[in-house]
């Protein structure tokens, strides 16, 4: 087959899409398919936040792209017919007659992009995938729906009785298969799910089914709609950032004049907040004197305005200067020298969250109790579960964000409520909210030294229980 014979086999594949959509906006065709789109639109604001700057392939008359409430919105489709309606609807979106192969948006980017139920119908997925770059930056995300081949019987069953509307031949795409046309195209997958086990509307059974059953095995296995989220690989980033570390102190003033010695230095600059909480000894103190013999240093001394880890570390948050942003314990249960291993990975692009974990080495004598280990576990089942990406450590203090990242966390704080003591949580919750890579780096970790420990198992452990069943609200039953 000659080059010219592809582009003909291509734009009559094309052609012949135009005519369908052609006729399914002139209303030719019915479908029962409302409560279904509407299950698909319930999630798709779940994943996108309000005001955000969005580009949408496929986009018909344009219903989903207003329903997200943008700040800026752009819909593309080739079909004129379909448009027509869409602009005639939603005048304040700007919408493009283009083919999905052949974009020319000029220079601007979007927050995220959304291909609904458009994979299974393109001529070539890959050409599509790859030539969205230009109009990514390095926070966006790229969202796909597309419907599940479980379904194709009982769809055939359902256009046979006009419940559904009839569709052309469709791409045999299944989730892996998405997964790698990423790759190959320079993007990440970041996460896989279904939704939607009831498509039609069944009285209080319809809603509790895809809220609920739909998210936990084995119904979740039988859901209609595959969703994949996405990000861009090697887009510019800045490779000597600054740093802060922040280290919250109660009661460690033995750890100190250790810790400003083995913090290292990383990147353009590491700047070193020290939040003291209210010490019973004199741990204020010994950070005066140790910054007051490290003049070299940047360091920086704060009292914790409240109580709890969690208000010391936003405390720290608040006044850094750094591009990347760090929490170190001032206990050295966690080597400082393991700092650059988590710097690396955001400065290559790889992560743009880390987490520390604890619970792949052996550990020292008496560093965690059995309760501890046999909390931490469950606690890091329940969080992979949640976020839909692998969490081994929950409550290692060791985390590092960008601060860009951090000042979108902190926007979004009350959607997940303020009631963290530890701070681990909050930034886990808010991560995953934001569709954040997180990767993690395996630690050694030592017993504590001095002092003792300020966690409370039994009573933080409810605190905790009680926040994963909030931000099971909030994130998979939704």
């Amino acid at each position: 087959m000659n080059f010219e014979t592809f582009k003909s086999e291509a734009s009559e594949y094309q052609q012949k899409r135009r005519s369908y959509w052609k006729q399914i906006a002139s209303g030719a065709s019915r479908s029962w398919g409302s409560y279904y789109r509407g299950r698909l639109c319930k999630t798709y604001r779940d994943l996108v936040p309000e005001g955000a700057k969005i580009l949408e392939l496929g986009c018909a008359r344009g219903d989903l792209l207003a329903a997200l409430k943008p700040s800026h919105a752009v819909g593309v489709d080739f079909c004129p017919e379909v448009l027509e309606i869409a602009r005639e609807k939603y005048p304040n979106i700007d919408f493009v007659e283009a083919d999905s192969h052949a974009l020319d948006l000029g220079k601007q980017t979007f927050d995220y992009i959304i291909l609904s139920e458009l994979v299974n119908d393109l001529w070539d997925v890959q050409a599509v995938l790859t030539q969205l770059h230009p109009y990514c930056k390095a926070q966006t995300r790229l969202i796909f729906n597309f419907y599940s081949h479980l379904w194709d019987m009982p769809l055939r069953l359902a256009r046979l009785c006009g419940i559904a509307a009839p569709i052309l031949p469709q791409n045999w795409l299944k989730s892996h298969d998405m997964v790698n046309l990423l790759e190959i195209s320079d993007f990440q997958s970041l996460r896989k799910w279904k939704e939607v086990i009831a498509p039609l509307p069944i009285p209080l059974l319809s809603n509790f089914a895809n809220r609920y059953l739909a998210k936990i095995s084995p119904f979740r296995f039988f859901g209609m709609a595959n969703f994949m989220l996405a990000r861009p690989l090697n887009k510019d980033i800045k490779k000597t950032p600054t740093v802060t570390v922040v280290v919250a102190a109660r009661n460690e003033s033995s750890h100190i004049e250790e810790l400003i010695a083995r913090i290292p230095q990383m990147g353009g600059g590491t700047e070193i907040i020290f939040v003291e909480g209210n010490s019973t000894d004199d741990t204020y103190e010994a950070i005066e004197k140790s910054i007051a013999r490290h003049p070299e240093l940047n360091c920086k001394l704060l009292k914790q305005p409240g109580k709890g880890k969690g208000d010391a570390v936003r405390a720290g948050f608040e006044i850094a200067t750094g591009d990347i942003l760090m929490i170190l314990d001032a206990d050295i249960t966690v080597p400082p020298e393991d700092l650059p291993r988590f710097f690396d990975l955001m400065v290559n692009g790889s992560a743009e969250f880390v987490n520390g974990v604890r619970l792949v080495y052996p550990m020292e004598d008496d560093a965690m109790r059995l309760a501890n280990l046999i909390g931490n576990s469950f606690f890091s089942w329940a969080f992979s579960w949640l976020l839909g990406q692998p969490i081994r450590d929950t409550l290692c203090g060791t985390k590092v964000l960008w601060q860009s990242d951090y000042q979108r966390i902190a926007d979004n704080r009350a959607h997940f409520g303020n009631f963290d003591p530890f701070g681990d949580f909050d930034l886990l919750f808010g991560a995953a909210h934001l569709n954040l890579k997180i990767m993690e780096v395996p630690i050694r970790y030592r017993a504590r030294r001095y002092g003792e420990t300020n966690i409370s198992r039994w009573t933080h452990g409810l605190i905790l229980l009680k926040m994963v069943a909030f931000a099971a609200r909030r994130i998979k039953f939704v």
